[in-house]
C-alpha cells in the first residue's frame, strides 16, 4: 500500500479541501482524484506501472462571485520498475510523465506538456520512506502560462501489525517560470480492512499549506481516502 510501484492494482479515490483560494482569501476548493495504478508484466525482471491522476474540482469564489465544477488536466505516469528490489534494498522506477489538457474552461491550463517522473523508497520492518518526483515542460497549447513546473514528494509512513498505517508527506510544486511555490504537508491514518471480502483501504488526515503561491490556498485543509485493492 506504501510502495507506488507495486506489483498490485489499485483504485483510490481521493477527496480534497483547501480553502484560502483567490485574490480575496475567500474561495475554496474540493477535488476528488481518481488515481487508479495498474503494474503490466513485460518480462521475467520488469514491471511497466501506470499511474494515472484524475481531478474532479468544484470551486467557488476562487474568482469573486464565481463558481467552476468539472473535470481537471489529468497526469499520467509510466514507471519502468524491476522486479525485485536492488541488493541495499532499495525500490525504484522511472519513466515518462504527461500532463493533458483535458479539463473545463477555468480549471484547465489548455496546454499539453511533457517530462520525466522516477520514484525511489525503501521498506524496512514497518517504515517506508522515500520519495517521488516529475517535471513537466509544456509543449503546445493555446494556454497564456508557461510550464516549467517540478513536483516532489519525499513521505515516510509506518504500519502496525493491525494494519494502520500513519504517514506523513509534502506535495511540493515549484514553477520555474514564475519562481513560486506551492508546499502542502500532510498527515494521514488509513486502516486496511476489508469489503465484502475484498481489501479495502480507508482513512483521512489534514493538510497545512506551508507556501502557496500567490492566490493559491493557505491554512489547513483535509483529506478522506478510500481506495480499493486488487492483488496479483
Amino acid at each position: 500500500m506504501s510502495n507506488p510501484v507495486a506489483s498490485l492494482i489499485s483504485v483510490p479515490y481521493q477527496f480534497n479541501y483547501d480553502e484560502g483560494l483567490g485574490a480575496s482569501g475567500n474561495g475554496h476548493r474540493t477535488t476528488m482524484n481518481l488515481q487508479p495504478v495498474v503494474p503490466i508484466s513485460i518480462g521475467a525482471n520488469w514491471n511497466l506501472i501506470s499511474r494515472t491522476i484524475i481531478p474532479f474540482i468544484d470551486q467557488k469564489d476562487v474568482v469573486p462571485g464565481t463558481r467552476q465544477s468539472g473535470i481537471g488536466d489529468v497526469v499520467q505516469s509510466f514507471f519502468f520498475s524491476p522486479k525485485e528490489p536492488t541488493s541495499g534494498g532499495l525500490i525504484w522506477g522511472a519513466g515518462p510523465a504527461f500532463l493533458l489538457p483535458t479539463g473545463e474552461s477555468g480549471l484547465s491550463s489548455e496546454k499539453f506538456a511533457a517530462g520525466i517522473t522516477g520514484v525511489v523508497l525503501k521498506q524496512s520492518g514497518p517504515w517506508t520512506y522515500g520519495a517521488l518526483a516529475n517535471h513537466l515542460w509544456d509543449v503546445s497549447g493555446s494556454g497564456s502560462a508557461d510550464i516549467n513546473n517540478t513536483f516532489f514528494q519525499p513521505f515516510v509512513s509506518y504500519t502496525t501489525p493491525t494494519a494502520w498505517t500513519f504517514a506523513l508527506n509534502t506535495e511540493a510544486t515549484y514553477d520555474w517560470s514564475a519562481d513560486e511555490a506551492s508546499v502542502p504537508v500532510n498527515f494521514t491514518v488509513t486502516k486496511l480492512t476489508q469489503i465484502a471480502g475484498n481489501p479495502v483501504s480507508v482513512g483521512g488526515g489534514v493538510r497545512y499549506w506551508a507556501d502557496s503561491a500567490p492566490n493559491g490556498p493557505s491554512g489547513w485543509g483535509g483529506r478522506v481516502s478510500l481506495t480499493f485493492l486488487f492483488p496479483k
